[in-house]
């Protein structure tokens, strides 16, 4: 290619059509929609009014989009059957915590628990209380309802519970009389 001079995108496309098959070429690169002043232009309005609109957003409003921003996490990680052992009750209530822009000691405060409770749960010291759940949901104005609290645990549970080979094979010892097949090797 000469300095200066670019090539169109039906030149690129068929020096690439002389290297790869059009699948290779369909798999493999990202071809940019049409570019022009006109584009230009409505990219730059756009940004300026999401600009604008950031800047004139009150307080309370900021704080409903990192709330629903939240949410939305929380639904998708209880949606994917995956389990990230990063992705847990504390980190969410850690999350909630510092959206809420308030320290530890004044959101136990908030919901009239002890700031060392909160603390064990918050370190994955101790479980959370169902009255500490019921007074999440309380506090969050029912935006994040005790059976979305309950759910997180439920699947933090359930993964620990599949991990734990060592206390599987400890209380197989106590189990006598089981069923002789398993749906795991029915189903191959």
């Amino acid at each position: 290619m000469k300095k200066g001079k670019s090539k169109s995108y039906d030149e690129i496309f068929e020096a690439l059509q002389q290297e790869y098959t059009l699948e290779e070429i369909a798999e493999s690169f990202v071809f940019p929609g049409p570019q022009g002043p006109e584009r230009e232009a409505m990219l730059a309005e756009f940004t300026a009014f999401r600009k604008h609109a950031r800047a004139t957003e009150t307080p309370e409003e900021k704080l409903i989009v990192r709330m629903l921003e939240l949410r939305f996490q929380v639904q998708h990680y209880l949606k994917t059957d995956a389990v990230d052992e990063h992705l847990h009750f504390a980190h969410f209530l850690k999350e909630y915590i510092t959206r809420l822009a308030k320290t530890n000691k004044d959101f136990a405060a908030d919901i009239d628990i002890d700031p060392a409770e909160l603390s064990l749960v918050l370190n994955r010291r101790r479980q959370p209380t169902d009255k500490l759940i019921y007074r999440l949901q309380i506090h969050s104005n029912e935006n994040f309802p005790a059976v979305l609290w309950f759910k997180l645990l439920e699947k933090e549970r359930a993964y620990e519970l599949s991990r734990n080979k060592e206390l599987i094979d400890k209380e197989r010892k106590h189990v006598k009389k089981g069923l002789t097949f398993s749906f795991k090797k029915l189903s191959k």
